[in-house]
């Protein structure tokens, strides 16, 4: 099973991604590519979602609450925080666009334990991580420290041409709270100007895992387990949203032993 997936087409719904699909338990993503008047209804039954107007508009309704129409970020690298809403499980929801609309869906399982709201762009913030040519810029849209979903982690990255991102390699891929979590991930990319390349790496410490993938503008990469860094190249810069989920909401990893030095060196 490939690693990378590529997009149906340029319009419609251009990935759906569903933990049978992608032979593990717990992540679902799916894409809308949205032209004006379009609508998407889907009801998340036993999953809750997370839904990230990556860019354009459009008008949401959850379980009969209208939400207005949300969305300000025409593109993406704009890099401003993204409107998003939290849709528990058990509901409804719908979008219509009212501009043309990038919509990413995010599912992991529901417990119950959060009703519907926007949660975003309001308390997300563009923060800088890393060193050097290491450095890139989060988006932390749903990360433990937000208390906003039952399963999901969710965060947007930019990184600037010629960096690397993801990096040093890392993992999390065991149920070892508080060393390790396990979580499941996906990888949807962007680059810019559109018609660039990046690059990503998938591979376990013991060899029985190891994709090398060069990624285009819309691709996804699933990460079962391993360690997964990627790199933008002079000229292109890239941008991904990554979902991540497991039985745990806690994102703990380690770092590759043979690369942990340059992370110790940066903390210095």
């Amino acid at each position: 099973m490939t690693l990378l997936r590529k997009p149906f087409g340029e319009s419609g719904k251009v990935h759906d991604i569903c933990p049978a699909d992608a032979n593990w338990k717990y992540v679902g993503f799916s894409l809308h590519r949205l032209g004006v008047g379009d609508m998407v209804e889907e009801d998340t039954g036993n999953r809750e979602a997370i839904l990230v107007l990556v860019e354009g508009k459009a008008q949401i309704g959850i379980a009969g609450e209208d939400f207005g129409v949300l969305g300000d970020r025409i593109d993406v690298f704009e890099k401003t925080p993204p409107h998003c809403v939290y849709v528990p499980g058990g509901s409804e929801w719908s979008a219509v666009a009212t501009s043309a609309c990038t919509l990413a869906v995010c599912t992991a399982p529901a417990m119950g334990g959060h009703g519907s709201q926007v949660i975003g762009p309001a308390g997300i913030t563009l923060e800088k991580r890393g060193k050097g040519t290491n450095a890139r810029f989060i988006n932390n849209i749903a990360m433990e420290n937000r208390d906003v979903a039952d399963s999901l982690l969710v965060t947007e990255v930019f990184t600037p041409a010629g960096h690397w991102s993801s990096y040093p390699p890392h993992r999390h891929d065991e149920s070892d709270y508080p060393n390790m979590t396990y979580l499941e991930e996906t990888y949807y990319h962007r680059l810019n100007p559109a018609q660039g390349f990046g690059v990503q790496r998938v591979w376990t410490e013991d060899g029985s895992l190891d994709e090398t993938m060069a990624v285009s503008n819309h691709d996804v990469v699933l990460v079962p387990r391993g360690h997964h860094p990627c790199g933008a190249p002079y000229g292109y810069e890239m941008y991904y949203l990554n979902v991540m989920a497991g039985p745990v909401r806690k994102w703990r990893f380690r770092n590759h032993p043979d690369h942990d030095w340059i992370f110790q060196r940066d903390v210095e």
